[in-house]
């Protein structure tokens, strides 16, 4: 996996402007939201919602064989922009619990609402995982 960046560009913070990969196996993961395997939310708050939807990601990644370090994309979908911004340093801090010192390229997007109340998060993934 080869980090993409630019000559001359300040470096992103928090993700990658871009990752080139070797063919391998492309793994799409749908919009994960905050709730538990039995489809049941156990916080209202960003921060446990952004933990559960991350591991939801990677348990589906898991399924195929994936590891954290195979995400190359992360997008993710808001419907609470100032706890978002209140929640930054501990969803920075989830962030590296989960993922290490990977950091994909990302997009944060606001929206009014998702589909799953009282879901205030959703990410959705691409990874690819090495060729065998």
């Amino acid at each position: 996996m080869d980090i993409l960046q630019p000559g001359g560009w300040d470096p992103p913070v928090g993700y990658s402007n871009g990752i080139a990969v070797p063919a391998g196996k492309i793994v799409f993961i749908a919009g994960q939201v905050g709730w538990d395997a039995r489809q049941k939310f156990q916080s209202g708050d960003i921060a446990p919602q952004f933990e559960q939807a991350l591991r939801n990601v990677l348990a589906v990644l898991a399924e195929a064989g994936g590891r954290p370090e195979h995400v190359c994309r992360i997008t993710a979908y808001c419907c609470d922009k100032p706890a978002y911004l209140a929640a930054r340093r501990q969803l920075g801090a989830i962030w590296r619990a989960l993922m290490g010192k990977h950091y994909p390229c990302m997009s944060m997007i606001f929206v009014s609402d998702l589909l799953d109340s009282p879901g205030k998060i959703e990410l959705e993934a691409t990874a690819v995982l090495p060729p065998t």
